[in-house]
């Protein structure tokens, strides 16, 4: 092939060109290369191979265009249809055309090569202006080789090697061949396109982007600002920003389209747009420049101030560090300063926060402001001025100004502590120490330690600082979590710093107390703290034994807590099980301790116990500290209920051979449960004993103990009320033999025997509270994964849910008479029954080793069953309220629900107003605790209901819908009689009932949210879920109106995820079904088969009294001043603003509005009437007719209203002032009714 090439070569430059046409250029791209470069000066190639080349160029071109022109004629149609044969014919025609343009284009792809290899001649043999014809014809035709993107790289390359050797005519190469490389980089994304359109960059500037021509080249230029890969690479960053020097306009296009990204851009996008302006403006002058500062810059900061969120004024503000982080650039700070300073301190007094935050916020950035050509007295009165704004908003009523302005100060210190005043030093942390850290807002007393922290990395600070630190001693007591963790880490940071001491700014006694209590958070900072001083991992493992004694000696407790986390934070395993080895020692010793250190002794071994035995290599060891009896020795030593806990926890955890001998011991934790659900303590000892159970195989034995329990209480309840007992509830007389024999106290041999009258009492009172802790332990067992599926799996499980069940009818029927009535065991009923089914579900068709269903539950589940039956109590509830005694009731078989429903309702709206009641056999206790008895009863049942309809296993939500309506009645029923003194709750009774009423607001929330989950076009919402939605808003004006402002704004926060959900239920009953009537027209039949909420009345009132400013007259209802319900306000501001997002929910809840218009204007109510339509019209939907496009249901009823209005309006009355309502309301809807008519009549309109 290179002897072939060669011996062509010497023939003639067209002989040459032909062969190598014909060998393809992948084939002859090496020896074409040695070929040519070795052709001389001298040669005549030099001087013959450039014209050659350009002809062979130009007739391939021209072949190239004629095959596409007789491509592009259109055939003439067929007279007839063609045979199979023909039109195979006619594309093996189009197969040859298309080999013909394919073997064109691999002619010109060769010869556009030996081209760009006659430029780049290394001995420039070949004269540029003989081969610029050649290049020129190849340049001026790129675009017909769209196609081949070989032969396009080809001409690219070609062209820019020509421009890079700066070889004459290189202007007329570019036109095609820029917008080529440029598009080219912006389509492959690759970083070595961007470099070379980096290269050609002057090539840009021959351009005239004044011309309309030029708009192709400008939209592909414009994209380079936005193309990730140019601004993530230095050569395209730079090759931006010299597109800023091409043209203003350019210059703007550009910088709009900056301005556009940065409300979307990440952060290192929009720190990247700071630096391209930068350079930028660095390099251009003129209107270039002045577009960049006075339209650019200026708008940014404008922006920076007044933008309406904190994430848009921070993304402004890291474009502008482009700017300010190069400050010391010449021209900058005068720059700044110019732009900044006319704006930025008026800002930062005006009354809106947000204003002043961002203010403060670009203050700081810039920080300090100063005209660097004005005198030294100027830039002093400046430097004042500044320092008194910020000493000002470190006292601003807005949290988040003085949070930002104690950081900001802070940081100011930091780096400027050298130039400022001592004097103005001292003032501003003094002030900080003083005032900052004892704010009353969480968040401003932690920037206040954070800032301390950051100030601290300047050691210039460090002497005031040692003066000042023991001010901050409080804050590790601060209620703040957050707060005390960032004490814990300021303490931590002067420990490593010489020249502190710690324990100077707080107390060793106050940390060991703090270790002890705190959350684990603190706690595990305190022991890094601590760590070095009581277990040193420099000294040897007696030496470091010996110090966390003396720290068990001096406090128990935090010694204990200081285990927990030893190994955590550095402390070797080998030397804590030493530390094992001497506190087991210790508790053993025939010296006397106290018992509160052999507790701690104890606690601690149990922790480091539990980190030891990660190691597969601890456990063996453990395992023989502990033989030879020395856990039967423990366990006698441990006198208190943490410390048999703690051991407890170390057989669980090393499972030593004998841990059976400890069962009999264990079992009294767990049955002596009394007190046991509001006994933290006690818990933890209980759960150390369920999981010991469960370690050793006893979980069964246990169990049916704890069952056993449950019966004893049942026949209790039995025999004091006359409860029914289920069968399954009755415990056999033969049990089977157990590992075990767990002895039974007489009395509860009772449980299978004859009701005896003189015991029934005292058996209810003594089983009662055990079954209270009893249901505490089953709740807990289910929490957790193992015991849940041993709890499941257990054989007396059927036997406790019966017993649970009989526990929970009396502990609803009777809770108005005895006020230790619990909801524990109606929780623990009603998560066994969710569990149960679950298990029933997942083991459909296997072998349940578990619970099994009875025959008698086989048309009905569980769930279904534990549905109803509470249900009927709380009915049962009423019923006895209502009688005003605890008599038995009789037994009643299933009712109608909704009879059920209207009946609860009734007894709930009517609740007992004595102060004090009794009944038979009951205790006296207040009216207020019954009521927060019954809120707390129905609460459970609430978040029974709404636990099914999470876990989707109820359907029915109209019956469990109108529960919670119920309920939410009942309760507003009883904030009302508060309010009248009906009732007189006390505050630690108003307190745990609004505790209960916001649960129970929140389970109503969250129910609501299932209800529409599940709704879709064959399924609409119940109507109870709109009457709920409207009942939910009128229990916060209930709670803002009777108990206050404190109260609301605590619903309204829980309420506030929910939102969505609320705002769709208003709607649901038009969302799915929107009516097309002409009209609406309200009879006195409709208006009270409607049930307009009267949530809508104090809205009307609010709108009303905002209208005229005046005072609304006092209502028969006594209800607070719409004026004051500003959370109420807040509510419907948010919620308007979710409405206006979607034009159809905003039709749907807007019809509510209109549909309450229609009946106050019936019922001649023009307050009403005008406070919803300024409502609708001002704050809702608005005057302009466009926010009222799509509202065809809003539309639809301002036929019925507007009509009226005006009918009223013109007739004669003698009541003036409701007139002047209906003119305003009429002006309120006049523009809107013009052009709604407009539409409406459309042509006929137009041609009158």
């Amino acid at each position: 092939m290179d002897k072939r090439l060669r011996s062509s070569l010497q023939a003639s430059p067209e002989s040459f060109l032909s062969s190598a046409t014909k060998l393809g250029l992948r084939s002859a791209k090496a020896s074409l290369k040695s070929l040519i470069h070795g052709i001389t000066p001298s040669s005549p190639l030099s001087s013959s191979l450039p014209p050659s080349l350009h002809n062979s160029i130009s007739h391939s071109i021209a072949s190239f265009q004629n095959l596409r022109d007789s491509g592009k004629s259109p055939p003439s149609p067929p007279t007839k249809r063609r045979r199979r044969s023909s039109r195979q014919a006619k594309t093996r025609d189009e197969e040859v055309e298309e080999n013909h343009e394919s073997g064109v284009l691999q002619d010109l792809q060769v010869l556009s090569h030996i081209a760009f290899l006659c430029v780049s001649h290394p001995k420039n043999t070949f004269s540029p202006a003989d081969l610029l014809p050649a290049v020129q014809v190849l340049h001026d035709n790129l675009i017909l080789f769209e196609s081949d993107s070989v032969l396009l790289s080809e001409i690219a390359n070609l062209c820019e090697e020509w421009w890079k050797d700066g070889l004459v005519g290189r202007e007329t190469l570019i036109s095609q061949s820029l917008p080529f490389l440029l598009s080219r980089s912006l389509t492959l994304k690759k970083k070595v396109d961007v470099h070379r359109v980096y290269m050609l960059r002057e090539a840009f500037a021959l351009f005239d982007f004044e011309d309309e021509s030029i708009e192709d080249l400008k939209l592909l230029m414009i994209r380079c600002v936005i193309t990730p890969l140019y601004l993530k690479t230095e050569d395209g960053r730079k090759f931006v920003a010299f597109m800023f020097g091409l043209s203003r306009q350019l210059v703007k296009e550009a910088l709009a389209m900056i301005r556009s990204q940065i409300p979307f851009g990440r952060k290192s996008m929009l720190e990247t747009y700071g630096d391209i302006v930068f350079q930028a403006w660095k390099h251009v002058e003129g209107e270039s420049r002045n577009e960049i500062e006075n339209g650019f810059l200026q708008g940014l900061i404008e922006g920076a101030i007044h933008a309406n969120s904190g994430a848009l004024a921070a993304s402004i503000r890291r474009v502008l560090g482009g700017f300010i982080n190069q400050r010391t650039t010449n021209g900058v700070e005068k720059l700044l300063f110019r732009l900044t300073e006319p704006v930025i301190f008026r800002s930062l007094q005006v009354a809106n926060s947000n204003v002043r935050l961002n203010s403060l916020h670009l203050l700081l950035d810039s920080f300090p402001l100063e005209d660097p050509d004005a005198t030294k007295e100027t830039k002093d009165t400046m430097l004042d001025k500044q320092f008194f704004l910020l000493e000002r908003l470190l006292s601003d009523d807005c949290p988040e100004i003085r949070v930002v302005a104690v950081e900001g100060s802070c940081r100011i210190l930091h780096l400027f502590w050298e130039i400022i005043p001592s004097s103005t030093i001292t003032k501003m942390i003094t002030k900080i120490f003083d005032d900052m850290s004892s704010d009353k807002c969480n968040e401003v007393r932690l920037s206040t330690l954070n800032g301390i922290m950051y100030l601290l990395g300047n050691p210039q600070s460090h002497e005031i600082l040692k003066v000042l630190l023991p001010r901050l001693g409080h804050l590790i007591l601060d209620p703040a979590l957050s707060v005390r963790v960032a004490i814990a880490d300021l303490l931590l940071l002067l420990r490593d710093i010489r020249t502190f001491q710690f324990h100077k700014v707080v107390g060793l006694d106050v940390l060991l107390s703090t270790l002890a209590d705190d959350q684990p958070p603190v706690a595990q900072k305190i022991t890094k703290l601590l760590i070095p001083s009581y277990f040193p991992s420099k000294a040897t493992p007696e030496e470091a034994c010996k110090r966390c004694v003396t720290l068990m000696k001096r406090s128990p407790k935090a010694g204990a807590r200081f285990c927990e986390f030893a190994l955590s934070e550095g402390a070797s395993m080998k030397s804590l099980l030493e530390l094992v080895k001497v506190f087991i020692s210790l508790v053993l010793s025939p010296k006397k301790l106290q018992g509160d250190q052999i507790e701690s002794l104890l606690v601690g071994a149990a922790y480091l116990c539990n980190n030891l035995v990660t190691e597969p290599l601890y456990i063996t060891a453990l395992k023989e500290l502990f033989s030879g009896g020395k856990l039967k020795r423990l366990f006698t030593a441990a006198e208190t209920g943490p410390a048999q806990s703690s051991v407890v926890n170390i057989i669980s955890s090393i499972s030593p051979d004998d841990a059976a001998e400890f069962v009999e011991e264990c079992m009294g934790l767990v049955t002596d449960c009394s007190g046991l659900s509001e006994n933290t303590e006690r818990q933890e000892e209980v759960k150390s004993v369920h999981k010991l159970m469960l370690s050793c195989d006893w979980f069964d034995d246990m169990f049916d103990v704890l069952t056993r329990l449950l019966q004893k209480a049942a026949y209790g309840c039995h025999t004091k009320f006359g409860t029914e007992m289920p069968k399954q509830c009755v415990p056999s007389v033969k049990r089977k033999k157990t590992k075990s024999s767990f002895k039974i106290s007489a009395k509860e041999k009772h449980v299978s025997g004859k009701k005896l009258p003189n015991m029934s009492t005292s058996i209810f009172e003594e089983a009662y509270p055990n079954a209270v802790g009893v249901a505490w332990q089953i709740i807990d067992l289910i929490k957790s994964e193992g015991t849940r599926i041993a709890t499941l799996r257990s054989k007396t499980l059927e036997s406790a849910f019966f017993a649970l069940k009989v526990i929970s009818e009396v502990s609803i029927v009777h809770c108005m008479n005895y006020e230790h009535m619990d909801t524990t065991p109606i929780l623990a009923y009603s998560s066994l029954a969710l569990h149960l089914t679950l298990q029933n579900i997942s083991s459909m068709g296997a072998k349940n080793e578990g619970f099994h269903f009875s025959r008698s539950s086989s048309l009905e589940t569980v769930l279904e069953q534990t549905m109803y039956h509470l249900f009927s109590c709380i009915e049962k509830l009423f019923q006895a309220g209502d009688a005003g005694k605890s008599a038995k009731l009789p037994s009643e078989r299933k009712k109608d629900h909704k009879k059920a429903a209207n009946s609860c309702r009734q007894k709930l709206r009517e609740p007992q107003t004595d102060p004090c009641s009794t009944s038979d056999g009951g205790t006296t206790f207040s009216e207020p605790k019954r009521i927060s008895n019954v809120m707390k009863m129905l609460t459970a049942v609430l978040k029974f209901i709404v636990d099914a309809a999470t876990m989707r296993l109820v359907s029915n939500d109209g019956r469990f819908l109108k529960f919670t309506i119920i309920y939410i009645q009942y309760t507003i029923s009883i904030i009302r009689q508060h309010s009248q003194d009906q009732l007189q709750f006390n505050d630690d009774d108003l307190r745990g009932t609004f505790l209960c009423l916001k649960s129970s607001l929140t389970y109503t929330a969250k129910f609501l949210n299932l209800v529409l989950a599940n709704t879709n076009e064959a399924s609409t919402p119940p109507p109870e879920a709109y009457n709920l939605a409207n009942y939910l808003l009128d229990l916060i004006i209930s709670v803002e109106s009777y108990l206050g402002s404190v109260y609301a704004v605590r619903l309204v926060t829980a309420l506030k995820p929910w939102l969505p959900d609320l705002v769709l239920a208003l709607g649901a009953r038009h969302i799915m079904k929107q009516t097309s009537e002409e009209g609406t027209q309200f009879t006195e039949s409709e208006q009270s088969e409607l049930q307009l909420p009267s949530w809508t009345s104090i809205l009307a009132k609010i709108e009303l009294d905002e209208l005229t400013n005046i005072s609304p007259n006092e209502e028969a209802e006594r209800v607070s001043e719409p004026g004051k319900l500003s959370s109420f306000k807040k509510l419907i501001g948010m919620m308007t603003l979710l409405l206006r997002g979607n034009s159809s929910i905003l039709d749907a809840v807007g019809k509510i509005f209109m549909t309450a218009s229609a009946v106050a204007l019936e019922r001649e109510d023009f307050g009403l009437l005008l406070g919803l339509l300024h409502f609708v019209c001002v704050k809702l939907v608005g005057h302009e007719h466009r926010g009222w496009q799509g509202l065809d249901m809003m539309l639809a009823s301002l036929e019925g209203i507007y009509p009226e209005i005006e009918r009223q309006v013109e007739e004669p009355s003698g009541n003036e002032h409701g007139k002047q309502k209906l003119q305003k309301a009429r002006a309120l809807l006049e523009p809107i009714w013009i052009n709604y008519t407009c539409e409406s009549e459309g042509p006929s309109m137009m041609e009158e």
